[in-house]
């Protein structure tokens, strides 16, 4: 009677942990769906040589978590008025931040995947790339590259900072910082008209010895600075 009883437990604790696990997953088809899931795919086909990167990718909610430590406290890079910034492992060991958003206007779905495909195809040496994004979330998360040498407002406002901004680096940064806007309201393959309006100091984000890049990584990378969208 008690391997009866034992066996009964086991039984109705795995159908229970089975429909809590069909739930999850149901949840986070219905997330991708209404965060623009198939348009995105849709999108990404059809401008595969177009200009999209072809590293693009759709991750899932468990890559993330498993890249954050299930979003701990202690992988937060930063926050501000638009969410929180998450240093992420990947399994390959590339190092991203991981972009958590506090809303997302569903009118606005079709729009952010549009932008989302537009981001993909930046190709420029001072603009951070964006690697992907996850949609089985309530609200979308994006991928970027991580450059882990700090914000230009963080070196500004730190006594240690001050003593980089020489006006050969403060030079630098001005002539990368708007060759990066040049390129991105008229040379990019889809132009992004008045998205310097956002441009602050800490968007910009100072380049150098340690930083990672998640392509090209071998090769050497002079620039000082890097424009975060």
């Amino acid at each position: 009677m008690g391997f009866g009883f034992i066996s009964l437990l086991m039984g109705i604790g795995w159908l229970y942990f089975s429909h809590q696990r069909r739930k999850i997953i149901k949840m986070r088809e219905k997330f991708f769906l209404k965060n623009g899931g198939m348009l995105l795919k849709q999108q990404l086909d059809s401008n595969a040589g177009g200009g999209v990167n072809h590293s693009t990718k759709i991750f899932t909610t468990e890559e993330l978590e498993r890249a954050t430590k299930n979003f701990s406290n202690d992988m937060i890079l930063g926050r501000g008025g638009y969410g929180t910034v998450y240093k992420g492992i990947l399994p390959n060991g590339n190092i991203v931040a991981i972009k958590k958003s506090r809303v997302m206007d569903e009118s606005q779905i079709e729009q952010f995947i549009n932008e989302v495909v537009i981001f993909t195809q930046i190709n420029h040496r001072n603009v951070v790339n964006l690697l992907g994004c996850c949609l089985e979330t309530e609200v979308p998360l994006l991928v970027y590259e991580c450059v882990s040498n700090g914000t230009l407002f963080h070196h500004i406002h730190t006594n240690g900072g001050m003593a980089w901004l020489s006006w050969d680096n403060r030079l630098r940064i001005a002539i990368e910082s708007a060759g990066a806007l040049a390129y991105l309201h008229s040379a990019a393959s889809k132009p992004i008209i008045c998205w310097y309006q956002n441009h602050r100091t800490p968007r910009t984000i100072r380049n150098g010895p340690g930083c990672h890049r998640t392509h090209n990584h071998n090769q050497p990378n002079n620039n000082v600075c890097r424009i975060a969208l």
